[in-house]
């Protein structure tokens, strides 16, 4: 009979390694605004497929798709001065 072992301390040992960094938590803020434009723009999506189609939802949807664009928009230019680490455009 095999004893069963849990693998508790291997898994703790490399905490440290699984926590984001500072750079990746900032990253992920500078994101946010278009995360969460997408975010908007699947909730309308879901919403209007629990119904037929209709006028407010065209909008909805429209609208929501314009604000992912403009979060885009918003993210390229602010991060158009910088450069990814390593020399990759």
């Amino acid at each position: 009979m095999k004893n069963i072992v849990t693998v508790q301390d291997a898994v703790t040992a490399f905490a440290d390694f699984i926590e984001p960094t500072a750079a990746e938590l900032d990253a992920i803020e500078e994101e946010s605004p278009l995360i969460l434009a997408e975010v908007d723009l699947l909730d309308a999506q879901i919403k209007a497929m629990d119904h037929p189609a209709n006028d407010v939802d065209t909008r909805r949807i429209r609208r929501a798709r314009n604000r992912v664009l403009a979060a885009r928009r918003d993210l390229v230019n602010r991060t158009a001065g910088t450069h990814a680490p390593g020399g990759v455009a």
